[in-house]
């Protein structure tokens, strides 16, 4: 029953959970770059020596700060995926629990990238890795990331969906070997009668 359960989550327990990470990841995405933004272009904190730094970053790319330049249609692809997101916990049939945290996360930190640059005009990116030359980032790509990877690994090894293909696929298999055994059978009969015919 609890397994049944986990496949199929009801409606009313995808929203909540989905609403309620969802808002949790967009809550600290916000408050992280509202006290960052209160700093400003004087922010430089080491957080781990040689590892992570804070430091102001106005980023008009995408996640990560790429593409810039394309800011609103970022915006625009961000509520397209949002919208979608928030059709599929709606309307799939079977669905892990984890995919919904992870699309929620992915949901809640697209949402508050699309604050910023709706309010703003960039993105507010802080956290600077230092032991790599990697883009600076937020709190929301990090949703965005995280939610991703879970719920590629809800739907590939706990979702009822992904069982569902492989089933298909496994019963193509064995339709496909019958249908060999079959076909073989019928050549070693064949090959039988043609030998007592030659007799």
């Amino acid at each position: 029953m609890g397994r049944t359960a986990d496949m199929a989550p009801s409606l009313r327990w995808r929203l909540g959970i989905a609403g309620g990470v969802a808002l949790v990841v967009l809550l600290v995405d916000q408050l992280t770059k509202l006290a960052v933004r209160a700093v400003g272009d004087a922010l430089h904190m080491t957080v781990i020596p040689g590892v992570i730094d804070f430091v102001f970053v106005r980023n008009i790319g995408a996640a990560f700060s790429m593409g810039e330049g394309h800011g609103v249609a970022f915006a625009m692809l961000a509520l397209a995926v949002i919208a979608a997101i928030a059709v599929y916990l709606v309307r799939a049939p079977h669905l892990a629990r984890l995919e919904v945290v992870g699309m929620a996360m992915v949901a809640g930190g697209a949402v508050g990238n699309v604050i910023d640059r709706l309010a703003f005009g960039f993105v507010t990116d802080f956290i600077a890795t230092t032991f790599i030359d990697f883009p600076v980032f937020n709190v929301a790509d990090i949703g965005i990331t995280v939610g991703v990877v879970l719920a590629l690994i809800g739907y590939m090894f706990l979702s009822p969906a992904a069982r569902e293909v492989d089933a298909t696929a496994e019963l193509n298999a064995r339709d496909e070997a019958r249908a060999k055994r079959k076909a073989k059978q019928r050549g070693e009969r064949a090959r039988k009668i043609r030998d007592r015919n030659e007799r």
